[in-house]
C-alpha cells in the first residue's frame, strides 16, 4: 500500500505563534517580543534586524526574540545578503503599538505574511511577497503593560518548591489579556533561616489588566502556599531597574525589613511575610539569568 504524501497548505510561509509589544510610560521605547517556532529563522532575524536604526538591542529569551526599539520611521537601505530585512517603523498610541517591517526576497516573506498572520496581531497591512520582491507589512498590536511578580517562601522543610508553584500559577492565570513571558530563579544570600537553597522567583507578564492579573495570582498563592512567611509583590511598569541596588544587596548578604522599606513604594505588596525581602529582590533580575543565578 502506497502511503499518501503529506499536504502542506502553504509551503512557502509560516506564521509566528505570537507577537507582543510593551511600551515605556512615555511611549518613546517599545519592547517587541516575537515568539517563534523556527530557530533558524529567529537567529537569521537576530543577525540582520539588529542593523535597523530603530533597534537598540536584540536578544533571545527562551522561545522569544526581544527587540528594544525607539519609536519613529526610517528608510532602510536594504542589500541582499548583507542587510536583507529589518524593522522600519514603531508607533505607540494609548491602546495600540504599530510595528513596520521591510525585506527582500525570503526576508520579505518574513517581513510580510509570516508576521501579519501571527497570533496576537489585531490587524495588518501587507504587501505581496515572495521570489525576489521587496515587501513589507505593518502589524497592530495591543499596548501591553509589563508586570513582574516576585514570590518567595511558599515551601517548608518537609514539602513544596516555590519555583514550581510560581510556574504553575503563572500558567494558570494566563489569559488572552495577560500573557506569561518568563520565569526567573534568583539566588539569594543563604540566610540561616532559609528552607534549603534560598532562591526567589520573578514571573513576567504582558497584560492589559495589571490589577486583575495580580489579584488572580495572589488568590492562588494564598490557596497553595505551605508557609506562614510567604512574600508576594509585583512591579507594574516598563523598567524595574530602580530596585536593582536593593536586589544586589539581598544577594550579597543578610538584610532586614528596614532595607525593604526603601523600595516598598515601587511595588504592589500583597503578602508580607519574611519572604517579601527575597520576592522584591527577584524582580529586577527578570530574564537576566546569568547574574540572577550568581552566588
Amino acid at each position: 500500500m502506497t502511503e499518501e504524501p503529506c499536504i502542506i497548505d502553504n509551503p512557502y510561509s509560516i506564521s509566528y505563534p505570537e507577537i507582543l509589544a510593551l511600551a515605556s510610560e512615555d511611549g518613546k521605547t517599545v519592547e517587541l517580543i516575537e515568539r517563534f517556532g523556527c530557530m533558524g529563522g529567529a537567529m537569521w532575524v537576530k543577525n540582520h534586524y539588529a542593523k535597523s536604526p530603530l533597534v537598540k538591542s536584540s536578544r533571545i529569551v527562551s522561545n522569544t526574540q526581544r527587540f528594544l526599539l525607539e519609536t519613529g520611521d526610517v528608510s532602510l537601505q536594504l542589500e541582499g545578503s548583507y542587510f536583507p530585512a529589518g524593522i522600519c517603523g514603531a508607533e505607540v498610541t494609548e491602546s495600540e503599538i504599530a510595528v513596520s517591517y521591510l525585506g527582500l526576497g525570503g526576508g520579505g516573506v518574513g517581513a510580510c505574511i509570516c508576521r501579519a498572520t501571527a497570533g496576537g496581531v489585531l490587524r495588518h497591512t501587507c504587501d505581496e511577497c515572495g521570489g525576489g520582491k521587496v515587501a513589507g507589512s505593518t502589524i497592530y498590536l495591543p499596548r501591553y503593560t509589563r508586570v513582574i511578580i516576585g514570590l518567595d517562601d511558599t515551601d517548608t522543610p518537609e514539602e513544596g518548591a516555590t519555583w514550581t508553584l510560581a510556574h504553575n500559577i503563572s500558567k494558570a492565570v494566563q489569559s488572552p489579556t495577560s500573557r506569561y513571558l518568563s520565569h526567573t530563579i534568583t539566588q539569594l544570600y543563604p540566610v540561616p533561616y532559609r528552607t534549603k537553597n534560598c532562591v526567589a522567583l520573578a514571573c513576567e507578564f504582558a497584560t492589559t489588566e495589571p490589577e486583575k492579573l495580580i489579584d488572580r495570582f495572589e488568590a492562588l498563592v494564598r490557596r497553595y502556599t505551605l508557609s506562614d512567611e510567604t512574600g508576594l509583590c509585583a512591579y507594574i511598569g516598563f523598567d524595574p531597574s530602580v530596585i536593582m541596588p536593593y536586589a544586589r544587596k539581598v544577594k550579597a548578604g543578610e538584610v532586614t525589613m528596614d532595607d525593604f522599606a526603601a523600595v516598598r513604594s515601587h511595588l504592589d505588596v500583597r503578602i508580607e511575610g519574611r519572604g517579601i525581602i527575597g520576592a522584591a529582590a527577584a524582580i529586577p533580575f527578570y530574564t537576566n539569568y546569568s547574574e540572577a543565578l550568581l552566588i
